[in-house]
């Protein structure tokens, strides 16, 4: 088989996930964090990354905000409703929801793992 013939599969084959991107850019050393995104690293479950802010875990932050998607919410004061109809403190949880932001803006790992659990909320 030719190389033409190989980078022609190769280029008609599907894209890889972002999984697999991610995990190729790890084994070659590159960390997003070097050019301003968030960082790709891996993270162990127990890094305080992960540990709740004001009591509000990570978890909690995406139950609220797949209910407030189900609502139509779409506004800081919104959430805030939804948050305490939920049994969470409004103002704690503004405050939180604006923390596990930040952090999912440092860290890919933050973002799928709310994004896991606010699929299946």
């Amino acid at each position: 088989m030719g190389f033409f013939k190989k980078m022609g599969d190769k280029m008609a084959g599907a894209a890889p996930s972002p999984d697999e991107v991610m995990a190729q850019q790890r084994a070659m050393g590159i960390d997003t964090a070097a050019f301003g995104g968030p960082s790709n690293a891996a993270v162990a479950d127990d890094d305080p990354i992960f540990e709740p802010v004001e009591g509000i875990s990570l978890e909690d932050y995406a139950r609220v905000a797949k209910a407030a998607q189900r609502q139509g919410v779409t506004d800081e004061a919104g959430m805030a409703a939804v948050a305490q109809a939920e049994g969470l403190d409004p103002d704690a949880f503004t405050r939180a929801a604006q923390e596990w932001v930040a952090r999912m803006g440092r860290q890919m790992a933050v973002g799928q793992r709310f994004r896991a659990t606010f699929d299946t909320a």
